[in-house]
């Protein structure tokens, strides 16, 4: 079995966006309390985070996107930054050590320390664009990992599979003309925010290096494992990663409240075994997972129980 190491901090629920937005301090809250109550916390190692240096978080997002966020951080009450998005004063740390969580999980795999690592962090980062908050995101955590793996680790060909319920955009947008990394969505369609057709495959020279399979609402455990099965397997067999990176959101369960698919516990521990199949079999099972979406809290710690409980056993 795998040792796998989990990524919290306490400084994660001083983002907070407000009284009754769905982003809130009391996902983190859930999903802690579920996993030492079920025990699996007992079997994690922990990785502290470190917060995220511009060095690499420029590597995804602009230098005057970055300085901006710094300099309109509130030290009282919150700002706005898109209709979905705020700061709040414990916001702009968060984000920073939520990409950090990233870094510090990647660091601890490729030193051998752990197999795979789940970071409990937030904000959550697929919406986030090369100069934009967006869709409850800062920095964009995964894609901040990848080059991370890349620049400072040398690893070559990442694949990022994301099953958040809403179309990864930011992620989608920072490596479409790079055939170096893999990037795999399967999403709810048409739902925010808006992209993700079959048709988007990449750019350039990174063309056929993005995977986007739009699902339509009610399609549940058995239409996402078929989908894994026949399109994700083999496109990832043949490209071979050497490291895995997921964008974990939980809001594709037919309980979440902003969504209307219909995955369980069952299937996302399903995905992931699928998933931490294809890093076993090209990268010694380096792999991490950042949690994304998942607004039903109990069904959210859930189902990061149940995808931890595959990742500790595989």
């Amino acid at each position: 079995m795998g040792k796998t190491g989990f990524v919290y901090d306490p400084r994660y629920l001083d983002h907070d966006m407000g009284a009754g937005h769905p982003e809130s301090p009391h996902r983190l809250r859930a999903i802690v309390e579920y996993l030492d109550r079920s025990g699996t916390a007992a079997r994690l190692i922990r990785i502290a985070p470190r917060a995220a240096e511009d060095e690499w978080i420029t590597q995804v997002h602009t230098p005057s996107y970055v300085a901006a966020l710094r300099a309109h951080a509130p030290t009282s009450g919150r700002i706005s930054l898109d209709a979905d998005t705020a700061m709040s004063p414990g916001s702009l740390l968060a984000a920073y050590l939520a990409a950090g969580g990233a870094l510090a999980a990647v660091d601890a795999v490729i030193s051998g320390q752990v197999e795979h690592v789940f970071c409990a962090v937030r904000p959550p980062g697929h919406h986030a664009e090369a100069g934009r908050a967006m869709g409850f995101c800062l920095f964009n955590n995964v894609a901040i990992a990848a080059r991370y793996l890349q620049n400072r680790h040398g690893v070559q060909r990442v694949l990022i599979v994301d099953w958040d319920v809403h179309h990864g955009n930011g992620t989608q947008h920072t490596f479409e003309d790079d055939p170096s990394v893999l990037f795999f969505s399967a999403h709810q369609y048409p739902h925010y925010p808006g992209t993700g057709r079959a048709t988007e495959e990449g750019k350039g020279a990174g063309h056929g290096f993005t995977i986007n399979v739009p699902m339509d609402a009610g399609e549940g455990d058995d239409e996402y494992l078929a989908v894994f099965q026949k399109v994700l397997l083999p496109a990832a067999d043949a490209f071979k990663p050497e490291f895995v990176i997921i964008s974990a959101g939980f809001d594709a369960h037919r309980d979440d409240p902003l969504a209307s698919m219909g995955l369980t516990e069952g299937g996302y521990a399903e995905l992931t075994t699928m998933v931490a199949g294809i890093a076993r079999r090209h990268c010694q099972g380096r792999l991490i997972s950042c949690l994304e979406g998942g607004y039903n809290l109990t069904a959210l710690a859930a189902s990061v129980d149940a995808h931890l409980r595959v990742l500790l056993d595989a």
